[in-house]
């Protein structure tokens, strides 16, 4: 199965900081700059890719040097099929982030040529899509592209699936009727794989992160329409749930024969990470081993135990090859 994974795409500008201060007039001391892909194309796409999955890429750049660098660096990382759309006279995105050793990552985004981002071509058997709140454009009229956007996936055979992003609440995003966007979003999307932290910035939720929340988070996506919830919630883990069979019937062809399997699934899971390197990229990559538990057919404790460990890889500074997943994830049976 070929999954497309589309929408929100930058380079990460990654300083590496013993301490994170910021006094004006003074220069302090830090160390080198990493520079890599990043968003939800890059980090779900890439880790997919490195699961054995057939993905395709679909994102837009600018037709600036930050562009002509994406492009290397998606060329150097490895075969991958990939349309990114240059727009002349647009910057590309890009991320800068603060991950000061000890404390959690602060994110510094510049939404570039993803703010006109507001179609994908449909290729393949699933379309992945991220992040609304980083692609505006399918956020208009109350999330009218999306939907059609969607609807036209659904209508091919395709399975839909939508993660989300942190919204800041002081910005104009912070101002739109999420309860209400999110609505829109779930009555068209199959499989849904938010963190806690997103639905808690969307939904004004003040209750700290936690895998009950995370399990309650899913519970009502499931309720909205979704066929598949799953949310992360960092370090505690990930709460999985899915829907009746009748719901993921209708699911696109990737959700369409999972029925005996999967229907009323829920169950949560503990992280399995022991050596962070890093966060940064940890939620897509639980997505990617999600997604491609489902598109090989696995159960949901199988798939959920794939995007544990897909995530684990990723946080200790490994990229999730099955080598690596494996060692992770021992006993884990994979077609």
């Amino acid at each position: 199965m070929v999954i497309t994974v589309a929408g929100q795409f930058c380079v990460d500008l990654v300083p590496r900081l013993s301490s994170a201060r910021v006094e004006p007039g003074k220069l302090f001391d830090i160390g080198p700059l990493d520079i890599r892909l990043g968003g939800c194309v890059a980090n779900t796409g890439l880790a997919l890719r490195d699961l054995g999955a057939d993905v395709e890429l679909q994102a837009m750049i600018g037709d600036d040097p930050l562009g002509e660098l994406a492009v290397k660096l998606l060329r150097a990382g490895g075969q991958v099929s990939a349309r990114l759309t240059a727009l002349p006279g647009v910057a590309t995105s890009y991320t800068i982030v603060l991950e000061p050793g000890g404390a959690d990552r602060t994110l510094w985004n510049h939404v570039g040529a993803n703010a006109q981002f507001d179609n994908a071509e449909l290729v393949g058997d699933l379309l992945h899509l991220g992040y609304p709140p980083l692609i505006p454009a399918v956020l208009a009229d109350g999330g009218a592209p999306l939907l059609s956007l969607f609807e036209r996936a659904r209508a091919a055979g395709m399975t839909t699936s939508l993660d989300f992003a942190f919204v800041d609440p002081e910005s104009w995003l912070g101002t739109l009727d999420w309860p209400g966007l999110l609505g829109v979003m779930m009555a068209v999307t199959d499989v849904a794989s938010p963190s806690v932290d997103d639905l808690r910035s969307m939904l004004g939720i003040e209750q700290p992160g936690s895998l009950d929340l995370a399990d309650a988070l899913c519970r009502d996506l499931i309720a909205a329409g979704a066929a598949v919830a799953m949310v992360t919630a960092g370090e505690h883990g990930l709460a999985l749930r899915a829907a009746p069979a009748a719901r993921l019937a209708s699911g696109g062809r990737v959700l369409a024969a999972l029925g005996p399997s999967w229907a009323d699934a829920a169950l949560t899971l503990p992280s399995i990470a022991t050596h962070l390197v890093t966060s940064t990229g940890a939620g897509d990559a639980a997505t990617a081993g999600l997604l491609c538990g489902l598109a090989e057919g696995l159960g949901p404790e199988a798939s959920g135990r794939l995007a544990a460990a897909t995530a684990a890889a990723v946080m200790s500074g490994r990229r999730p090859t099955p080598e690596v997943i494996a060692g992770l994830a021992p006993g884990l049976v994979r077609s």
